[in-house]
């Protein structure tokens, strides 16, 4: 059974930082290209950082500078780094773990709110 467990989300003012984590089992981690995605009410689902399985990592340009992903294949596990936090940033987070078409795969979310 595949689990993406997502964890680290919270509220911040403007300017501060969160740490996402999500803790993958049921997969081979370390084959898998992770990706972090967002989605606020009204918008559709947005990739927002991704690191490839050999550790290629690729930004959308309005978190590029704020935000860092990294993955430890050891622990199963990525991270999204968010500093500098800005208002729009507010959304829920989803963890995914995708190899070729088939295996493609979601965490339940977790709530980052920016709010002064």
């Amino acid at each position: 059974q595949v689990q993406l467990v997502e964890s680290g989300g919270g509220s911040v003012q403007p300017g501060g930082s969160l740490r996402l984590s999500c803790a993958a089992s049921g997969i081979l981690f370390s084959r898998y290209d992770m990706a972090w995605y967002r989605q606020s009410p009204g918008n559709q689902r947005e990739m927002v950082a991704s690191i490839s399985s050999g550790g290629k990592t690729n930004y959308v340009n309005s978190v590029k500078g704020r935000f860092t992903i990294s993955r430890d294949n050891a622990k199963n596990t990525i991270y999204l780094q968010m500093n500098s936090l800005r208002l729009e940033d507010t959304a829920v987070y989803y963890c995914n773990a995708k190899m070729g078409v088939v295996r493609n795969y979601w965490g339940q979310g977790t709530q980052v709110t920016v709010s002064s």
